[in-house]
């Protein structure tokens, strides 16, 4: 039988600790004991342990600031098939909490996931899955306001804005308040296959392909922090279709070279040539998803004159080829 842990987590959005139970619930995979639903069925027969734990097995306080009960401690589930991990409610500045595991739970995800364990995190959620170390050199996702924060917390990750799911080996991650659904449909699918993935979604009224956040993403966006970043950020997403330097970029953001190599490399971990190369390595993934464009193109549309070039430098970001990215989204059904 697989196991799926529901991770509570001081802060958690209430809605997703509960929803993902009610999908489960709804799908006929998790009942009180000895009850079955009236649609229950033979051809449903993957039925996995849900359980709902915290660190020490007490009650959290969620993100409304109520007790939530919990069924287990995470120190008595030695091993499990895949964890669930909940966004959070954002604090005033919107974004989550700094320190949102404890060294018990960061050692415990990291072993859970050496011993196979798919780890999912939906909207903040994925900046949890951070905190135990298990982004580095990943491409992951999450809510498209969260984007520079998940950037300034995991410098060595390789997000993608505004993508609404994405997979890379055993850690899934999404975007979006209500992404939960995304990560939830996404587990079953790699633990019981995507026939139970669709039944799982037809008993909830859930649409099962996953889908780009872009249209979704308000002109404000640009307002987020930190501001040196959004500033530095928007000024290389103007150039596009040009080429450009550190030293452009200084100029354009009225700063000497020397600061802008100091305080980037501070928020991000990046100098500015790598910094530059990401932005736009990220833009062209976009591209390379949501466009019908050859990898000439898209490498000529962010300036590159060279396509030998480009393509050296988004497998520096992206640790795969173009081509391996392209393929690989589709694999995904992301395109």
């Amino acid at each position: 039988m697989a196991s799926i842990v529901i991770l509570a987590l001081t802060q958690a959005l209430p809605s997703a600790l509960t929803g993902i139970q009610d999908l489960f619930y709804l799908a006929g995979m998790k009942l009180p004991e000895g009850k079955e639903h009236a649609y229950s069925c033979d051809s449903l027969l993957w039925t996995p342990e849900i359980l709902v734990a915290s660190v020490d097995g007490k009650p959290i306080i969620d993100g409304q600031g109520r007790s939530y009960q919990v069924e287990k401690s995470l120190l008595d589930i030695k091993q499990c098939d895949a964890i669930l991990i909940p966004g959070f409610v954002p604090n005033q500045v919107s974004v989550p909490p700094l320190n949102l595991l404890d060294e018990t739970t960061k050692l415990w995800l990291k072993k859970q996931y050496h011993q196979g364990a798919i780890i999912a995190g939906s909207c903040s959620g994925v900046l949890a899955i951070g905190e135990a170390g298990l982004l580095d050199n990943r491409r992951c996702t999450t809510t498209w306001w969260l984007h520079d924060e998940l950037k300034v917390r995991n410098p060595k990750t390789c997000p993608l804005w505004a993508s609404e799911l994405l997979v890379d080996k055993n850690i899934v991650s999404a975007g979006g308040p209500l992404s939960w659904v995304e990560t939830t449909l996404q587990v079953v699918k790699m633990l019981a296959g995507n026939g139970v993935a669709k039944k799982m979604a037809d008993f909830a009224i859930l649409d099962t392909q996953p889908k780009s956040q872009s249209s979704s993403v308000p002109r404000g966006y640009k307002i987020t922090q930190p501001a040196f970043v959004t500033q530095a950020e928007l000024a290389i997403r103007q150039g596009y279709g040009q080429s450009m330097s550190p030293q452009q970029l200084a100029q354009a953001m009225a700063v000497s070279e020397r600061t802008l190599h100091r305080k980037l490399t501070s928020l991000t971990g990046l100098s500015p040539k790598r910094y530059i190369d990401q932005v736009r390595i990220e833009y062209a993934c976009t591209l390379l998803v949501n466009n019908n464009m050859s990898i000439s193109r898209v490498a000529l549309a962010l300036g590159y004159s060279d396509d030998a070039v480009f393509r050296r430098v988004f497998k520096l970001v992206m640790r795969m080829t173009p081509s391996q990215y392209k393929q690989s989204m589709k694999l995904e059904g992301v395109e």
